[in-house]
């Protein structure tokens, strides 16, 4: 708690605003003059409605709770009551993480749709709604779960590093992971400075790798209007070992040489550009099909 208090102090200081999600929708496609941030929390995990959800019901500040409907009420996780209790909060908002929170991209199309209807008939008998939020759980979606989520849900976020901008897709958002490993102050600091860095597509659409797409063929077609693309550095975790990656670039394209195949259970690029000062950010992750 001291450190995440440290944090919230770090964004007050800064002047970014915390971002309602009540606006999300609404002010998606707007852009922004003004950096905000937006606190989302997974799990439902005990230790949040007895730590943080005092401090932030104390300084209203909004976040977003990804609730799995399986675990609620056993031990180490939050009850029905007090998910309720911090859902009256016109500052909390619920969001659907699914219901078993297993490694959904592990299990047949029919059996991640009833994991998902599963959630969706708790939600709906306990609070009343299906929330339209969704968070992958550990980030790992298919082309498969992306496109049945995005028939189902206004927005998804996933667990890859970066910034969101109004040309993100809108069924794989970013976020910045904080926690016991990755939440120290230096980094931190770091983060919430950064910008998008914002591009038109990403190659492959498929996110899981297979033993025969694996490594994938790897593009990021950026907008013409971005500059000092010559400045991009991207490092990639294939074989297990974070590495520079070999970069090309081609009519406002990037492509990446992979050494060798992405390493189980997951593959991860990031690429950081210093933009006349401004350093942008972007992150991409690949969940690997083990044999």
């Amino acid at each position: 708690m001291d450190v995440f208090k440290e944090h919230i102090n770090v964004i007050k200081n800064s002047n970014f605003d915390f971002h309602n999600p009540d606006n999300f929708e609404e002010q998606f496609n707007v852009p922004r003059s003004k950096k905000e941030i937006l606190l989302t929390i997974d799990d439902g995990f005990e230790s949040f409605y007895y730590e943080a959800w005092p401090y932030l019901k104390k300084s209203k500040i909004p976040f977003i709770l990804f609730i799995s409907t399986e675990p609620v009420g056993k031990k180490g996780y939050m009850t029905w009551e007090q998910i309720k209790e911090v859902e009256k909060s016109n500052f909390a908002f619920i969001g659907h993480h699914s219901h078993s929170h297993e490694y959904l991209i592990d299990v047949s199309n029919e059996e991640f749709i009833l994991d998902i209807n599963t959630a969706n008939e708790i939600f709906l008998k306990e609070l009343g709604y299906v929330p339209n939020l969704f968070s992958y759980p550990f980030g790992e979606y298919s082309k498969f779960m992306k496109n049945y989520i995005s028939k189902n849900f206004k927005y998804a976020f996933g667990q890859h590093s970066g910034v969101i901008d109004l040309n993100k897709d809108k069924f794989e958002l970013p976020r910045f992971p904080m926690n016991e490993k990755y939440g120290d102050l230096k980094r931190f600091k770091s983060i919430i400075n950064y910008f998008p860095l914002e591009y038109k597509n990403i190659f492959p659409e498929e996110k899981q790798l297979f033993e025969n797409t694996n490594p994938p063929k790897f593009k990021i077609e950026f907008f013409k209007e971005q500059k000092n693309l010559k400045y991009i550095n991207c490092y990639s975790n294939e074989g297990k070992t974070w590495e520079k990656s070999e970069t090309y670039f081609s009519d406002f394209a990037l492509t990446i040489k992979f050494r060798e195949p992405f390493k189980p259970r997951r593959g991860r690029i990031n690429c950081s550009l210093n933009d006349n000062g401004k350093w942008r950010w972007l992150g991409v992750q690949f969940p690997i099909k083990e044999n």
